[in-house]
């Protein structure tokens, strides 16, 4: 589900391989946590994640998900907003090399990062949980609010809407676009430059800096889960989900 590929610098690319569209499943999740926590504690300096060329991750793997009862849905998001406060607090910095389409938890995931470069061409970000009928919690909201600002991410929340690369640079949603075949050498580069910097200043300022993010996830069980899982059972929701799987189905079959 994962690949671990060393780089020059004491970097770390943990590259998602769950085809055909990397989708987060429990077992995905909680491999990226363990991944996460053996970078931390195992001398690494930084850290990049990847995905496959044209797609970064399709998000919630939702076909999987409405097989689940209330419990082991809760179980499921409760593990995925833990992988989100691992990421707010991890005590190095990771850069997101969205090497192609990355809607919802996908964008989630390269929110929490400290930087993002994304594929050139006719790729698409963004949380667009609406559009799938979900609501956006305000931990999440706020990791886009403190990325694009307030106003900004209103209108793109709320219409659950899907950007193009060029509209997510313009934006603020990514750092930096680059060719398909080049996003992870520039995510590498762009964290190596960062990590040559005095380590003790950079990693103290960027604490800092990240503060609001840390105090927001800072105790997982305090979120309101539950309230975020009433709303996914809610039969609009479960309809919009149910017709989505539907859908993808019929593609899939064509």
């Amino acid at each position: 589900m994962l690949d671990i590929l060393p780089h020059d610098d004491g970097i770390a690319e943990i590259r998602l391989a769950r085809p055909p569209v990397n989708a987060l499943n429990m077992e995905l999740v909680a491999a990226l946590r363990e991944a996460i926590a053996q970078a931390a504690g195992n001398g690494t300096r930084g850290l990049v994640v990847s995905g496959a060329p044209g797609l970064f991750s399709a998000g919630v793997d939702v076909p999987e998900l409405l097989q689940r009862d209330r419990a082991g849905v809760r179980a499921y998001w409760r593990e995925l907003f833990a992988l989100c406060a691992d990421l707010a607090h991890l005590p190095l910095p990771v850069v997101a090399a969205i090497t192609g389409h990355s809607p919802a938890g996908g964008a989630v995931l390269a929110l929490f990062c400290d930087y993002r470069v994304m594929a050139q061409g006719p790729f698409r970000i963004g949380l667009n949980e609406v559009q799938v009928g979900l609501m956006v919690p305000d931990c999440i909201q706020l990791a886009l609010r403190r990325v694009v600002g307030t106003y900004r991410a209103e209108r793109l929340l709320v219409a659950g809407a899907m950007i193009d690369a060029e509209q997510a640079l313009a934006c603020g949603f990514v750092d930096e676009l680059t060719g398909v075949d080049q996003v992870v050498t520039r995510a590498v580069r762009w964290l190596a430059e960062l990590l040559a910097l005095p380590r003790q200043a950079m990693l103290a300022t960027r604490e800092l800096a990240r503060a609001d993010l840390r105090d927001a996830w800072r105790d997982v069980d305090a979120l309101p889960l539950d309230h975020f899982v009433d709303a996914y059972f809610h039969p609009e929701t479960q309809a919009t989900l149910q017709g989505l799987v539907a859908r993808l189905r019929a593609k899939s079959a064509g």
